[in-house]
């Protein structure tokens, strides 16, 4: 890592999907195997997204999504393996923080396997009340239902309303 130019981005168009892709395979064991299409998807869905490179090279990401005022997630938070313990990762974060769509969020959340301690040391706090999930992909049969619904007229959807 001698000579190291490190750039952070928060440039959606400066992301190379393909990087990310390698980079999400080789430091992330939860987003092996992502297709660019979908990571396409999640970054454009997504603000800030953030990108840290060495020189033309990708070797740190993460990425938030937030209402801007209540609540936010921040995801996918990776640095290469050969960059990691510099400093990066907090960097990283800090920078999702700092980010204006950030700054006023009342909460944070993040998801994390084995960092906890990487993520307390930046401020945040375990959490055992919010772990609740639904997995969308085993649920198509009920979505595509709901999606029916909510395409029929506004008068029959404000019908439907104030039924429920």
């Amino acid at each position: 890592m001698n000579h190291l130019q490190i750039k952070f981005s928060d440039r959606k168009s400066e992301i190379d999907l393909y990087q990310l892709q390698e980079l999400l395979n080789v430091s992330a064991f939860w987003a092996k195997g992502r297709s660019i299409e979908d990571l396409d998807i999640a970054i454009a869905n997504s603000e800030p997204v953030i990108s840290v490179c060495d020189r033309d090279r990708l070797i740190g990401f993460a990425r938030a999504t937030s209402d801007g005022i209540y609540r936010a997630t921040i995801w996918d938070v990776v640095i290469h393996p050969e960059y990691q313990h510099s400093g990066l990762g907090s960097n990283l974060v800090e920078t999702v923080l700092r980010h204006p769509r950030m700054r006023s969020v009342e909460r944070v959340y993040l998801m994390t396997t084995h960092h906890q301690g990487f993520y307390e040391k930046i401020g945040f706090q375990p959490n055992t009340t919010t772990t609740m999930v639904l997995h969308n992909r085993a649920n198509r049969t009920f979505l595509a239902a709901t999606e029916v619904q909510l395409q029929e007229s506004p008068k029959q959807f404000r019908a439907m309303s104030a039924e429920c």
